[in-house]
């Protein structure tokens, strides 16, 4: 072998290589922000149903 084509096979495996670790990264980023995403509309679906039956507790009291 040339020493350009063992250059050239090794180039491309380090392209390979941090190409790899950017999609990682990127694919990482976007789980984390998704699971942010999720657990805030979670919490803010506990807190309606926590409100939601206050009232409904409220009222019922309100009735007897």
């Amino acid at each position: 072998m040339h020493s350009t084509t063992v250059k050239t096979k090794l180039d491309s495996k380090i392209i390979d290589t941090i190409i790899g670790y950017n999609e990682n990264k990127n694919n990482e980023c976007k789980q984390k922000h998704s699971q942010r995403v999720l657990e805030a509309r979670r919490a803010i679906e506990k807190h309606h149903e926590k409100k939601l039956l206050c009232e409904s507790t409220e009222d019922y009291w309100l009735l007897e």
